[in-house]
Parts: structure tokens; C-alpha cells; sequence
């Protein structure tokens, strides 16, 4: 892909360029072919019922290429009612049916077990029926939420009309300080512009503080985009990018073209020193209520779930009990512990922290969106308090709409659960 050589761009205008097979720049209605379409067990449903209304008057009802459709089942799972039961075997049969790859219940969270089993690339277009689908945009592609219609005729016919977006970019620099991390950094940059403040924008990260980031600590990072109204959350493909991917699937040669150019336009730009940057929390009940953990130090707390698409990693957790020692878990709290995929399960429990964990008296389950979406287990009741590492902290998100749920990174969420309040991990 060469691109418009005369015209900067950002990266996001060349994998619509690329997309569409025609030069564009912001702002331009494209019909763009997608390289990865992802459902789960809560959107794919639907998705598929649109599917088959739509192929109905067609001879042959097959998605334009299973080998680019991937099914996951992770917010309900194992089956937690008849109902998810029945969307389990209705997916499981379209799968087989369309020869779809799909990872069932004991794989993950969709938004972990597709970068870590190599489907996704620098420079890909990519749409997941579930909002935190910008998440992928740790490895340099644009990568999207879209509706369960939406999703349905990408099944049907491969492409979807998309609006260019306008890209904000992030500039950070600066080393972040002991026990401050990537979650602290984007909750700062949330709190700052607001939940509405890049909406329908590529928010790209850029700087020298998000390319001296992990891919772990880069996924957190671009899964809370949406946080901030972004259409997607992308970083730059480099050699960490090179390197990760290099492990995951047989051949990979990094392609610095995906990144912006020098001169491309961005619709705002806004620069950050984050050398003195505090651990942050978000309150509730919205995500940009965003305070220094100094401030809300000491708010108790009756449970705490570390996990989800955004720190459910293996470096996340790993973090988090480091915090927390030998020390058991403060009485009166409940600390749940749920890794994003069965291989971050795995890498804790050969690494001998599963069984540190449960000592402590948490709670430790099989990798699946769990708490963060009000479902399966785990729910927060009338009146409670809960910290969570996940991404959202909406009335009733959680649990009872008369819940209270404060978000922050696993190092805050581990020296929470030795006191039972809301604590600084810098004092520990």
C-alpha cells in the first residue's frame, strides 16, 4: 500500500485508503472491505438472525469468508441461563454450519484471545459487535464497535460504510512514576477531555511514554478509547509491535508504513508530561469523574474485582498480588480475581499465583467477562461499593443501580484489598 504520497496522513486515513482502495482523508463516506468481523455470545445472535433475513432470497446463505469472521463466547459463560444456553447452541451451530473459528467458553474474553491467537495485524480494518473492540488498536489497526445489524450485513457482504473519522491525537512523554501505570494514564487523559471529548474521533496515542508501553499495558490503553467517545483507540505499530506479533503467528515483517505522517492533519492535538501523575480512580457514576486516589483515599470498600478486556492480563494480576505480599485479603471485603484467556489462567497458575491468590482468601474464575457487565456472578448489591479494574463504572453496570463502582488500576485494587478502603499503592 503506497498511499496518497502527496498528501500527509494519519494512520487511520491510510487503512481507509487502503480499505476502500481509493485515497481519502477525513471526513470522506467510504464503503470499506473489512480484513476481521467479531461477534460474541450476547451480540451474535442478533447479528446472525439479520444475516439470514438478509440472504433470505439468496439460493446460497454463506458469510463472505468464514476465514474472517471469528465467534467468541465470553460474557455469559459457562451458560448462566436457558436463555444463554439457547444463544449457545444457536451459535455453535451457525458456526459449524458456516465453518467459522469459534472459541467457546473456556477461551476467554474476545478482546484478549484475538490479538493473543494472531489475528490481528498493523493496518487492519477490523469491526467487533461489542464497544471495547478498539482495543485491537494496540497493534496499529483501526479497529471498531459496531451494532449487531451492522454486524449482519458485514457477514452478508464483507464491507460497511464508515464516515472517515477525524483523528485527536495524545502526544504523552515523560517516565510514569513508581505504582502509577498505563490504566492510571488513560483514566488522566479521560478525566481531562471528557466522555464526549474525541466522540466519532481516532484517538491516537503517541509520544515517547506510549511507545516505551507493553502491548498488555497498550491494550489498556486502547480498550477505554470508547471512554472518551473515540471511534477507535490506536497506537503506531513499532518494533514492540514487531516483536509481540513475532510470537503469535509464522511469519511477520514489521511495515513502517502504518503510522502517521509527519505533516498529517489532526482535528486536535494535546501534550502531556505525566511525570508527577498520580494514581487516578474514577467515581462514579461516569467514567470522566476522574480524581487523584489521594482524594478519595479511605472510601471502604465491599468488594473488588480485578479482570476484564481492559487489565484481566496476566502482567495486571501478576501486579496486583505483588502488591498485596503474603498479606491475606481485609475481612469484610471480596477480592475476585478473573484472568482475560485461559492462556493469562494459565501463565498465573504455573507461575504459582492461582494458589497465592486463593490462600489470600480471593476468589479466583475461569476467564470470562464476569462482573464487568452486570452478569454471570459477582454482582454488586443495593448500597455496596466495589473497585474494579475493568472499564466502566455506569449506574448499574456492576449490579444493583443502587451500587457504587470506582475504577482503578490493579496496583490500586491490590492495596485495597489489604485494608478494605480505597488506598494509595504508593504506601504500601
Amino acid at each position: 500500500m503506497s498511499g496518497n504520497e502527496n498528501r500527509p496522513m494519519t494512520v487511520s486515513e491510510k487503512i481507509f485508503s487502503k480499505a476502500s482502495g481509493s485515497s481519502v482523508k477525513a471526513g470522506d463516506f467510504v464503503l470499506a472491505n473489512i480484513d476481521l468481523a467479531m461477534t460474541h455470545d450476547i451480540t451474535g445472535p442478533l447479528a446472525v438472525k439479520g444475516f439470514y433475513e438478509i440472504m433470505k432470497d439468496r439460493e446460497e446463505k454463506k458469510v463472505w469468508d468464514p476465514k474472517k469472521v471469528v465467534i467468541v463466547f465470553d460474557h455469559q459463560v459457562p451458560a448462566d441461563s436457558i436463555n444463554a444456553t439457547a444463544n449457545h447452541i444457536m451459535l455453535r451451530k451457525f458456526a459449524a454450519e458456516q465453518g467459522i473459528l469459534n472459541y467457546d467458553v473456556y477461551e476467554g474474553v474476545c478482546h484478549q484471545v484475538l490479538p493473543e491467537k494472531g489475528h490481528v495485524l498493523p493496518g487492519n480494518l477490523i469491526v467487533g459487535s461489542d464497544s471495547h473492540t478498539c482495543a485491537y488498536g494496540a497493534l496499529g489497526a483501526f479497529s471498531t464497535g459496531i451494532g449487531s445489524t451492522d454486524m449482519a450485513a458485514v457477514f452478508a457482504t464483507g464491507k460497511l460504510w464508515f464516515r472517515v473519522p477525524e483523528t485527536f491525537r495524545f502526544e504523552v512523554e515523560g517516565n510514569l512514576p513508581k505504582h502509577v501505570y498505563s490504566k492510571d494514564l488513560i483514566l488522566h487523559l479521560i478525566g481531562d477531555v471528557g466522555v464526549e471529548g474525541a466522540r466519532y474521533m481516532a484517538a491516537e496515542f503517541g509520544g515517547s511514554t506510549i511507545h516505551s508501553l507493553s502491548i498488555p499495558e497498550r491494550m489498556t490503553m486502547s480498550n477505554m478509547a470508547i471512554e472518551m467517545g473515540g471511534k477507535a483507540g490506536i497506537i503506531e505499530a513499532d518494533e514492540v509491535t514487531a516483536n509481540y506479533l513475532k510470537e503469535r503467528i509464522l511469519y511477520y515483517e514489521f511495515d513502517p508504513y502504518w503510522k502517521s505522517d509527519e505533516d498529517a492533519t489532526y482535528v486536535g492535538i494535546r501534550h502531556y508530561d505525566i511525570s508527577d501523575l498520580e494514581p487516578q480512580v474514577a467515581c462514579p457514576h461516569h467514567v470522566d469523574n476522574v480524581k487523584p486516589v489521594t482524594e478519595v483515599e479511605g472510601t471502604k470498600l465491599d468488594q473488588i474485582f480485578v479482570g476484564s478486556c481492559t487489565n484481566g492480563r496476566f502482567e495486571d494480576i501478576k501486579l496486583m498480588a505483588d502488591i498485596m505480599g503474603d498479606e491475606p485479603v481485609a475481612k469484610g471485603v471480596r477480592l475476585l480475581v478473573v484472568p482475560a484467556s485461559r492462556t493469562e489462567y494459565m501463565k498465573l497458575l504455573k507461575a504459582g499465583y492461582i494458589e497465592k491468590l486463593m490462600n489470600a482468601g480471593a476468589i479466583v474464575e475461569s476467564p470470562c467477562c464476569g462482573p464487568c457487565m452486570g452478569g454471570s456472578f459477582g454482582l454488586l448489591g443495593a448500597g455496596e461499593v466495589g473497585l474494579a479494574t475493568s472499564n466502566r463504572n455506569f449506574k448499574g453496570r456492576e449490579g444493583s443501580p443502587e451500587s457504587f463502582v470506582y475504577l482503578s488500576s490493579p496496583a490500586t485494587a491490590g492495596a485495597s484489598a489489604l485494608t478494605g478502603e480505597i488506598t494509595d499503592p504508593r504506601k504500601v
